[in-house]
């Protein structure tokens, strides 16, 4: 039974059952049962797609609260870069730096700056004898949950190289206990995330190894008190310490430009990214270097944490590139350090479990096929499901009846009419 943290949660009360969620989920992680949606958890990659469609906002993002930091006796934020294309007419990072002090915390390290580091990594790594094409971003936990569930063949492709998230808090813990003289447990590490995958990456890090990190705090639960801090601000203090190439993680295609290497592909948008994973899984790309992915349209600046259009987030994280010196951050020397790659091999992960032995499985995947075969085919998501293939396999592993299709319901009615001598025109 899937036990793993998931960031996303389903409010009762604001349901309507809508088929809305079902028939953008890219993992079919979703059922609508009884006027109510269902999220079935051993499926879902918290992408957060049923956030962004839910017409009545029955889905929501969980994350942690201001206060949940106050146990620490020092505070130290890890922005996401996408935070920086939220702010109108930011010209200098320091704004926002300072004014997440003003806020509440008490020092600031950007993972942009992380960023960097794993940039400069990925180069070096690309370089190398043991680096096998094309090389799959490991940057959207989104996406890499989606290739252990659907493309399990991909996943020795994806970067083994720590993303800049994990390497951030590391690299902030070790600085703060050095500047304050604090316990490193004294040290509360919370990162501001624009999306719900990076929260759950946080609670259940995919390569298994404890994320340093304390919590995470949505950007759209702080924006409005940031927002207004900055605005308050005669001075400000110099903080920030990133570079073009860390700001433009936040931006799709960004990672892969600072590769330097005209032999990438970005795409954004789940949709995108599959369509662009089956096409590696046929191996219908040629002289493919490197493949950056992620979830969100317009990048980490589309999460469903953000407030801001991601468009237009992007247009700003453009103009402040501008500003800002190419990097900031770079390896201490030419060897990509063993504890920046990541200490367990990325793993398929199984689905829906149908039974406790092969041969039972067999069976019901028989009994699956000769339902389908009686559907109509045409995936309305009438029944609750999101198409003829997953009814056919919630009705044979007793998730759901039959009667639940409103085609097959309609040929029964007809079929009993008859039987009672009932013409279909009365």
């Amino acid at each position: 039974m899937e036990t793993r943290f998931h960031s996303i949660r389903h409010v009762s009360e604001r349901c309507t059952g809508c088929i809305n969620c079902i028939k953008h989920c890219p993992t079919q992680a979703i059922r609508v049962r009884n006027g109510q949606a269902k999220i079935i958890k051993e499926l879902c990659i918290d992408c957060g797609e049923c956030i962004r469609v839910c017409p009545t906002h029955a889905m929501r993002g969980m994350y942690e609260r201001m206060d949940a930091t106050e146990k620490f006796k020092y505070i130290v934020a890890l922005p996401s870069p996408a935070i920086f294309g939220q702010i109108r007419n930011l010209e200098d990072l320091d704004y926002v730096t300072t004014a997440l002090k003003k806020i509440g915390f008490d020092d600031v390290f950007e993972v942009s700056r992380a960023a960097e580091i794993v940039s400069e990594a990925t180069r070096k790594y690309m370089h190398s004898n043991s680096c096998k094409y094309p090389v799959i971003s490991s940057a959207c936990p989104a996406i890499v949950r989606l290739i252990q569930l659907k493309f399990p063949d991909l996943c020795d492709l994806v970067l083994p190289i720590k993303q800049p998230m994990a390497l951030a808090a590391k690299m902030a813990r070790k600085e703060m206990v050095e500047k304050t003289g604090l316990n490193p447990e004294e040290i509360g590490i919370f990162y501001i995330s624009p999306c719900t995958a990076r929260v759950t990456e946080i609670k259940n890090p995919i390569f298994g190894e404890e994320s340093g990190i304390d919590g995470a705090i949505g950007i759209s639960e702080i924006y409005h008190q940031l927002v207004a801090e900055m605005e308050k601000l005669d001075k400000v203090e110099p903080i920030a310490n990133s570079g073009l190439i860390g700001v433009s993680w936040a931006i799709d295609g960004g990672e892969s430009a600072a590769l330097m290497s005209s032999h990438y592909l970005a795409a954004d948008g789940i949709e995108n990214a599959i369509n662009v994973l089956e096409e590696i899984e046929d191996k219908r790309f040629k002289r493919l270097h490197f493949v950056e992915l992620n979830a969100c349209h317009a990048g980490c600046v589309g999460g469903v944490l953000n407030v801001e259009n991601p468009y237009m987030a992007k247009a700003r994280t453009q103009i402040l590139r501008k500003y800002l010196p190419v990097s900031l951050n770079h390896l201490e020397n030419d060897i990509i350090p063993e504890d920046m790659f990541n200490t367990n091999e990325l793993k398929p992960v199984s689905g829906i479990k149908l039974a406790d032995s092969l041969a039972e499985s067999l069976a019901i995947m028989q009994k699956i096929k000769d339902i389908e075969r009686t559907l109509p085919g045409i995936d309305c998501g009438a029944c609750g499901a999101p198409s003829c293939k997953a009814f056919a396999e919630d009705v044979a592993t007793n998730h759901a009846k039959e009667s639940d299709c409103v085609f097959k319901m309609r040929d029964k009615v007809f079929e009993y009419a008859q039987k009672m001598g009932i013409d279909e025109k009365d």
